[in-house]
């Protein structure tokens, strides 16, 4: 078998199968928007992810799974149209609050899934996805993304297919699936024809920073799809006898891919 005989799209449906990993629901986020939209506008996550944009001639950008707005409203000010679209109507809330207090006159939201109907949404010059790209059908968003530029797309994907750290799935005593990581969306915009740019980006744990257990544990909760008991108690006692960094973990990595049109 050579690789051009490999459906990379079957593939990575049929991994993001094996991992059990469930969409979180729009309310789930809805319930996260405020305290996103507090850290995420001038993380170090957004600053490298800007820094690696090339933005020459272009005049609009789509921001596809917006959250708050962490990589749209940090490029706003230098293109006439952005528009954010998410299918958590409380993140596009924060999105437009953030924009009109920095007077972004030109920042829209569309309230839109992956898997909706997107006729509506318009072509613009850039088109972003940021860690936004777990999705049922890679494929079919990709092709979705690239339709939807007119001159250059960036998205990141998870490197290594963990959320939460492995060290702490063994303390929880629940090792999860991986979830598909990048290597397949480089291979499937290879079988569109499209050589796509690679870098890597790194961001701090999701449990760096937890003041308490309490929030700690919530955090863990949040990625591993909820705690029972036993789970709770068994991460309790490491918590106590873990340092500051066995706590916070390994950084995650991104790899941010990019491609002209």
């Amino acid at each position: 078998m050579t690789i051009e005989a490999i459906d990379f799209g079957r593939l990575y449906r049929d991994h993001l199968a094996m991992s059990a990993r469930t969409r979180k629901s729009a309310s789930a986020w809805d319930a996260r928007a405020a305290g996103m939209a507090a850290k995420a506008l001038g993380s170090r996550y957004a600053e490298e992810f800007v820094a690696r944009m090339d933005l020459t001639g272009a005049a609009s950008l789509l921001d596809v799974g917006c959250g708050p707005g962490t990589i749209a409203l940090a490029v706003a000010h230098r293109l006439r149209q952005v528009v954010g679209l998410d299918y958590s109507a409380a993140m596009l809330e924060a999105m437009r609050e953030q924009a009109a207090a920095r007077g972004l006159a030109q920042v829209q939201t569309l309230h839109r899934a992956w898997e909706d109907d997107w006729s509506d949404v318009p072509v613009c010059d850039i088109a972003v996805a940021s860690r936004s790209s777990t999705v049922e059908d890679m494929a079919a968003a990709l092709a979705k993304l690239d339709a939807h530029a007119r001159q250059r797309v960036y998205l990141t994907h998870l490197v290594g297919g963990h959320f939460t750290d492995p060290q702490v799935q063994d303390v929880v005593g629940r090792r999860l699936h991986t979830v598909p990581d990048y290597i397949y969306v480089v291979n499937i915009l290879h079988r569109m024809g499209i050589h796509p740019s690679l870098s890597y980006l790194t961001q701090e744990s999701r449990l760096a920073g937890a003041p308490d257990f309490d929030e700690f544990a919530r955090r863990v909760a949040w990625s591993m799809g909820g705690l029972d008991e036993d789970e709770t108690a068994r991460l309790r006692d490491w918590y106590a006898r873990a340092t500051p960094a066995q706590r916070t973990g390994q950084p995650m990595r991104w790899a941010l891919i990019s491609w002209e049109k």
